[in-house]
């Protein structure tokens, strides 16, 4: 049976092993108050509901308050 020359590091080791997992994207779900797709166990970034309550005001996204410029 064959076997290594050199010992492996840790480092090599853990790269070669990391190759193999895969990322999975976050949950996508529709909304149930607009019907917009938004993620999963988050409050919808259109209506600003959570689980049919309302969050928080619709349409801040970011929470950022936009305002008139002259």
């Amino acid at each position: 049976m064959a076997e290594p020359k050199k010992r492996m590091s840790k480092s090599r080791t853990a790269s070669r092993r990391g190759q193999n997992i895969k990322v999975k994207l976050a949950g996508v779900s529709i909304c149930s108050k607009c019907k917009s797709p938004k993620i999963s166990h988050q409050v919808c970034k259109v209506c600003g509901t959570y689980n049919g309550r309302q969050m928080k005001k619709p349409g801040i996204a970011s929470g950022k308050v936009k305002t008139k410029t002259k």
